[in-house]
């Protein structure tokens, strides 16, 4: 019964009209913004170490954390077990070909990340010392819709606070049941607890911890997934070509499967990079920076990071090792490429890591997947405290704080609970669950940032005036 209804709501949500309207916003933002995505790569990465403070003297001295520090943050909300498991069941789903619309979306996400968070920036506010805003904060002042901002930083609070965790919980747990041999379970009670040191120190914790874990994670994955492709480096040409073939339904082999393929490939493309979801907006309201379009640049390129490096290197990896399979909508196998793993996806990763090192790649998978998990789940934390935050801030300057902090530990406490239950439950079911908490976040974002383009694209000419 809950499954039916599951997927009733998530058919709901992710209807074919909202890949179009993701695609079609980030054509339209990369044409306002003349492609500032590949305009200013070499600067995105200068200002990622050089982002610089605020000029601003913002009432109640509030400050921000760093644009690195805003960065880390981003990049471990984005890179996560989509980037594990998300793009192994893209591939189960869509075959090869959903990697090329996982690229499409992130080339054209990086301009819709720059938007919403420049925007962000212009439209963040000072509270109990710190910068916040996002979404909630753009809406509410930008588009003069407080009722709008309230439901989207509520939906926040849901969505990430307490779907999208049961995805990353899920995805660790099943790494470490398959490797240890530890029950899914209590694999989550493992990751709550360990959660629980980080969050109970706030907003400020969690970006500290984040600009730690975050680099060194994504540095190691990348460098062993390195490894594995130059052993087979005969094999990247045909895998290329494979992805490129499939995208389009030219292989007879998957061309039954396009629509799926283009489906799986923007919803993992997205659940993995978030450009368009909002959740990058609210760590870019943290930062502070000298100019509103510099955190957009910065954000921008972790989107990079996240889906054209490290989601492909583990989709290379996946393919040149051929261990996946490839279902139909109805169930059914496509593609046995390996028989043996029947649609365990966390291990179609960790087989193509096993095929070198053999006795290792388990192991090293399950080590990932906890560490992605534990940023990610960090980085949703930060995304939720900070509605609530927001919200309580509408009350008045100082008033009701007790009340936020109470607010705050309870849901610091169905957070970790999440953790669990997540955790225990069965994959698919939490897939579905976590893609409804993506699509209804991205729904009102994007057409939010559609409407206050402009502002985004004058912040961003002013920019370019004075550089």
């Amino acid at each position: 019964m809950l499954e039916q209804i599951v997927s009733s709501v998530n058919d709901i949500v992710w209807s074919p009209a909202l890949i179009v309207l993701l695609i079609g916003a980030g054509l339209y933002f990369s044409f306002r913004t003349r492609f500032v995505q590949v305009r200013k790569v070499r600067q995105m990465c200068r200002l990622l170490f050089k982002g610089g403070a605020s000029n601003e003297d913002p009432s109640g001295g509030a400050k921000g954390i760093s644009s690195f520090q805003a960065f880390c943050v981003a990049l471990s909300g984005r890179v996560g077990t989509g980037n594990i498991v998300g793009v192994a069941t893209a591939i189960a789903m869509g075959g090869p070909g959903a990697v090329f619309w996982m690229w499409v979306i992130a080339f054209f996400g990086a301009s819709t990340a720059f938007i919403e968070s420049t925007l962000a920036q212009m439209y963040k506010f000072p509270h109990n010392g710190q910068w916040c805003g996002g979404p909630f904060s753009y809406i509410s002042k930008g588009l003069h819709s407080k009722a709008l901002g309230i439901v989207f930083a509520l939906l926040t609070i849901l969505g990430y606070g307490c779907l999208l965790v049961t995805v990353q919980a899920n995805g660790a747990a099943s790494a470490m049941h398959n490797t240890l041999h530890i029950s899914p379970l209590a694999g989550g009670l493992i990751l709550a607890v360990i959660l629980a040191l980080v969050v109970i120190g706030g907003l400020k914790s969690i970006s500290k911890v984040a600009s730690i874990v975050t680099p060194f994670m994504a540095l190691g994955y990348i460098l062993i997934s390195i490894v594995v492709l130059v052993t087979r480096w005969d094999a990247i040409p045909a895998v290329f070509a494979s992805i490129v073939s499939n995208a389009f339904g030219i292989n007879p082999l998957c061309s039954g499967i396009l629509g799926s393929t283009i489906a799986m490939g923007v919803k993992r493309g997205l659940f993995s990079n978030e450009a368009g979801q909002g959740g990058g907006a609210i760590v870019s309201a943290s930062a502070e920076v000298r100019h509103p379009a510099v955190q957009g640049l910065v954000q921008s390129f972790s989107v990079y990071v996240d889906t054209l490096l490290v989601c492909t290197a583990t989709a290379l990896m996946i393919l040149s090792s051929g261990s996946f399979n490839v279902f139909s909508p109805a169930g059914e196998m496509i593609h046995a490429g390996a028989p043996e793993l029947g649609n365990n996806y966390v291990g179609f990763t960790q087989a193509a890591v096993d095929s070198v090192f053999s006795g290792f790649g388990s192991a090293f998978i399950t080590v990932a997947l906890f560490f992605f998990a534990f940023t990610t789940i960090m980085a949703y934390c930060f995304y939720a405290e900070s509605s609530i935050v927001y919200l309580f801030s509408l009350s008045g300057k100082g008033r009701k704080l007790r009340a936020e902090k109470a607010v705050t530990w309870i849901y610091r406490i169905i957070l970790l609970a999440a953790v669990a239950f997540g955790a225990a439950k069965e994959a698919n079911l939490v897939w579905q669950i976590g893609d409804i908490g993506v699509g209804l976040t991205t729904w009102i974002n994007v057409i939010a940032i559609l409407i206050l383009c402009p502002q985004a694209i004058k912040a961003l000419k002013d920019y370019e005036s004075q550089s």
